[in-house]
This record gives C-alpha cells, sequence and structure tokens, in this order.
C-alpha cells in the first residue's frame, strides 16, 4: 500500500479524499495532512504542498504561479507534479537581486491584465503556456483537465491558440478524459497517428458500455487499467471483467495498459499499439474520424 502523498502524486497532484483513501488509507491521509506531505485545498480535496510553495514562491519574487504549478493551484489534475514550483516572472525583471536562496523553475514573459488571476496566470493562460512550453502529452492532461473541470472552453482555447504546440493541444483536448492516466494514454494514441474517441458509447445487449479510448473504425476499445489505477473493490473487478468479456463478444478488440507502463514505458505502449495496427490494418489513416469538443 502507497502512502498518501504517493497516491495523490499518482492521481495528478491534487485529488479527492476519497480516492486517495482507496489507494492508501484513511490513518495514512490523516497523518500525512499532520505532517504537512499533504494539505486540504477544500473539505474533500487533498494536494501537494509544492502548490503551496509555488505561490509564496511566486509572492516572493512578485511573479506568477504558472505552469503545471498554476494548473495544480487551480484544482487541476496534471501528470506528474513539478519538481520545482513554476512561476512566470517579468521579462525585464532582475531575477536573483535579494533572493539568494529563490529556487523555481522560472519563465519569462509578459503577462497583461485578463491574464493573471492574483498570484497566478489565469486558468486559459496557463492552459496556453503549458501547450507552448511543456511536451505534447504533459500538455494535453492539463488542457483535458481545465475542461473538464469547467474552468475554460473549448471554443476559448481553439481561438486563443496562435502557435503551432497550442493549436495542436487545442484541437485534440477532451474534456471527457476521467484523469491524466486516460489522457496520457490518449497522447500515445495521438503521437502514433492512431485517431481515437474518449468514452465511446458502446451498446453490447443489454449493456451500454463507455470504454476509455475507442476506435469504432477499427473495432478497437483500449483501456486504462483502473484496477491498478483505483484500487478496485472485488465487485468493481468482477464488474470491469463483464465489460471486457461483453466487448469481446460483441466483436471488439481490446487493449489494456496499467498506469506505471503508460506513465514510465509510453514507448512500449506506442509499440504494442503500432504492432497491432500493422497486424490488423497497417494504418489508421483510413479510420479518420471527427474530433469532439470537450
Amino acid at each position: 500500500m502507497m502512502t498518501a502523498a504517493e497516491a495523490v502524486a499518482r492521481l495528478g497532484g491534487v485529488a479527492r479524499t476519497r480516492d486517495v483513501t482507496r489507494l492508501s488509507s484513511r490513518t495514512r491521509v490523516r497523518t500525512a495532512v499532520r505532517r504537512g506531505d499533504l494539505v486540504r485545498v477544500a473539505r474533500d480535496r487533498l494536494a501537494l504542498p509544492i502548490t503551496d510553495t509555488a505561490l509564496r514562491t511566486a509572492q516572493k519574487v512578485n511573479g506568477h504561479v504558472s505552469h503545471l504549478s498554476a494548473a495544480l493551484h487551480h484544482g487541476w489534475e496534471v501528470k506528474h507534479p513539478p519538481a520545482l514550483p513554476q512561476v512566470t516572472l517579468r521579462s525585464d525583471k532582475t531575477l536573483l537581486d535579494g533572493h539568494d536562496d529563490f529556487i523555481a523553475e522560472t519563465y519569462r514573459r509578459r503577462l497583461r491584465p485578463a491574464e493573471r488571476q492574483g498570484w497566478s496566470t489565469s486558468p486559459l493562460r496557463t492552459v496556453l503556456d503549458c501547450a507552448r512550453d511543456l511536451p505534447f502529452d504533459v500538455a494535453l492532461c492539463v488542457a483535458d483537465s481545465a475542461l473538464r473541470h469547467g474552468d475554460i472552453t473549448k471554443e476559448a482555447l481553439i481561438a486563443a491558440a496562435r502557435t503551432d504546440r497550442q493549436v495542436r493541444v487545442a484541437t485534440y483536448a477532451d474534456g471527457r478524459a476521467a484523469n491524466p492516466f486516460e489522457s496520457t494514454l490518449r497522447a500515445i494514441c495521438i503521437l502514433i497517428g492512431l485517431p481515437v474517441v474518449p468514452q465511446y458509447t458502446i451498446t453490447c445487449g443489454q449493456l451500454v458500455l463507455h470504454p476509455d479510448l475507442a476506435n469504432p473504425l477499427l473495432g478497437l476499445a483500449i483501456e486504462a487499467d483502473s484496477y491498478t489505477f483505483h484500487g478496485m473493490e472485488p465487485r468493481d473487478h468482477d464488474r470491469d471483467c463483464l465489460r471486457y468479456n461483453a466487448l469481446t463478444l460483441a466483436g471488439w478488440t481490446v487493449l489494456r495498459f496499467t498506469w506505471t507502463q503508460v506513465m514510465t514505458n509510453p514507448e512500449q505502449v506506442a509499440h504494442t499499439l503500432r504492432a497491432w495496427l500493422a497486424e490488423n490494418r497497417g494504418s489508421a489513416a483510413d479510420a479518420e474520424m471527427p474530433r469532439h469538443a470537450g
């Protein structure tokens, strides 16, 4: 069983208390909060202390919490919490004068008033900054989270995107992704040219199922293995097996990947998906599907 802080990190740096408890325990959660290993940002939400550290750092140097630190500040789940606070400073600001103990990952950018929200970049600016400066999968997790929480709209994101990297993230962002685990798995599919739809509706007899990702033209369902991610109860595992069997009997191919595989060995996941494509269709180019708004 993992520690409460490890559980929150796996869940994206900020998470509901009940989800953390399922991966850890109530006792470990209480101990982590008491020791300062976790902070309670709402009645039922826990976060890693780096969120507070980033805010104090930004205040200290008159900057703004940005990128992944800002995403966590807004209450969004991320692929991995940043190792250091991420802060944006004015491009003309001298950084270290009087701040020899300043430790952070810094970006220099002039922020307009509408792009600031207190000591943080605004939600839209945060997503755009991540899309501009961070790897595609990391940025997609942030964009999906922002849409999922209703803090930006797909239309506003597309309209504000300027660089090729921002346009790409805006195009593929989808609020139906349940968590960064699913977003990262979808990013791998996108990067190898496999079009997929999150939470696609499939009717199997009297069952209505929503696999994490699907390409209906190829008959492929891809699951982010929830048993290892959420710490399922036995009855939940039974229901998961029922879903898998129903999809298989209906003629779907189901590929399942664990959190560890997706987050730490994406090359192997990509290799498996490419091998399946080579065996079944050779290419997904003719299976392009319309992208859905998040």
